[in-house]
């Protein structure tokens, strides 16, 4: 993997960029549509690339369940296995670059989260917040238990015990086959008290480099880029601490070749924490900020040196009737859609939208009728609303009008 800046943003953290991979170039910053089982919920690959998609996730803990990492090895690799591909600047298509994640954040969900209104993003004012600062309420049912050298989790399928360490997340991400993979890590909440926070960080910090001597032993390492994971919660001096840490980390000469912001994030702290974090890691390697893609979040991260960014909402608000727009989200299962004859919106290029194709009334009808193609067209456009966001603020960068675009943008969002 190779990443070249292409233009600083002056006074700023923020960049353009290119991340060159053995399966094609990524068009830094970059949003990176999130494939959980292989697979981006409800559209195929076809239809993820005609949104200009670049890249794609699969989590690593669900392909590891099902169909199980060593069938995906023995179908070519993750990108092959689900027929990503993308077509170049001369129309010839191929396998498009792919990235798996470690499996961390399923530590997150699986056990402290589980079966708790404890999401990646929370709002200081919210219900959480309010807990005992540590919720060890240790007879509440988790499928996930943290070791010093581990997890052990039951599998959300079969109930089967299953072990995970830093060497088994890296082993199963070389099967999985991506051109960038994570480091395994600790995903905290952020209503974790400071001394919990601490642990976790040093634990993650033993895993990363267990993560890195293992990746370094095998071949794997000569076309798979390793991102090290930046962890520490809310805490300034454990982000900071853990960003010197992983950008210095290197077994007998090899360093991470890129870093992941990690954690769950208070909404109100969020863009301090990666300042904080992307002041530390060294600029000439690609930051991924895991899990953040809303539209406001997606400026504040790039101003603070994030390159990609991947989020699950896209797909999932679209599913269920929720639609980006420049003037915010709206709910297209509302009465007044039911006669509303024009597209989602008049200027999107995308499948749903160009040309009028399917008008508002028609998604409304199909999301009234409980039809499958309701959450194809709606999750269409949502993936490509930010996915060219991503590219417009990309461009603002290398034209110079950032600020313009961020503040037209946010005004004119903020108004729904």
């Amino acid at each position: 993997m190779n990443f070249k800046i292409e233009k600083k943003l002056k006074n700023t953290l923020a960049r353009a960029g290119v991340i060159t991979t053995p399966h094609g170039e990524i068009q830094t910053p970059a949003f990176v549509a999130v494939g959980t089982k292989a697979t981006i919920k409800s559209l195929n690959p076809d239809q993820v690339a005609s949104t200009g998609t670049e890249i794609v996730l699969g989590n690593t803990y669900h392909l590891y369940l099902q169909p199980g990492d060593e069938i995906v090895k023995k179908a070519g690799g993750l990108g092959k296995f689900m027929n990503w591909r993308r077509s170049d600047a001369k129309g010839n298509e191929s396998i498009g670059p792919t990235m798996t994640d470690s499996g961390g954040f399923q530590v997150f969900s699986l056990g402290a989260a589980y079966g708790k209104e404890i999401s990646k993003v929370v709002k200081i004012t919210d219900p959480s917040f309010l807990l005992p600062e540590r919720f060890d309420d240790s007879d509440a049912p988790r499928l996930a238990k943290i070791g010093a050298d581990g997890v052990s989790f039951k599998s959300h399928l079969d109930g089967s015990l299953h072990y995970i360490t830093p060497e088994k997340s890296i082993e199963i991400q070389h099967n999985l086959g991506a051109d960038i993979i994570f480091a395994f890590d600790e995903c905290t909440s952020p209503v974790e008290d400071l001394r919990y926070q601490e642990e976790a960080l040093n634990r993650t910090h033993r895993w990363a480099e267990k993560c890195l001597e293992y990746h370094k032993s095998k071949d794997n390492s000569k076309y798979q880029a390793l991102f090290g994971i930046v962890q520490g919660g809310r805490d300034e001096s454990l982000r900071k601490k853990s960003a010197q840490v992983i950008a210095e980390m290197n077994v007998e000469g090899k360093y991470f070749d890129g870093f992941g912001i990690g954690g769950s994030f208070a909404k109100e702290d969020m863009s301090t924490a990666v300042k904080w974090v992307n002041e530390i890691l060294p600029e000439e390697k690609p930051r991924h900020l895991l899990g953040i893609g809303e539209p406001e979040d997606l400026f504040m991260g790039i101003e603070n040196g994030v390159d990609l960014f991947d989020c699950v909402l896209p797909t999932r608000l679209g599913r269920n009737g929720t639609l980006y727009t420049k003037y915010g989200k709206i709910n297209i299962e509302n009465t007044k859609y039911r006669e509303d004859f024009g597209p989602i919106e008049d200027d999107c290029e995308c499948y749903t939208c160009v040309g009028g194709k399917f008008s508002r009334a028609y998604i409304c009808h199909l999301f009234h009728g409980k039809e499958m193609l309701a959450g194809t067209l709606a999750s269409i456009h949502n993936l490509h609303f930010i996915v060219n966001l991503v590219k417009k603020i990309r461009q603002s960068i290398l034209n110079d009008t950032f600020y313009d675009l961020k503040k037209d943008f946010l005004k004119n969002y903020a108004k729904h």
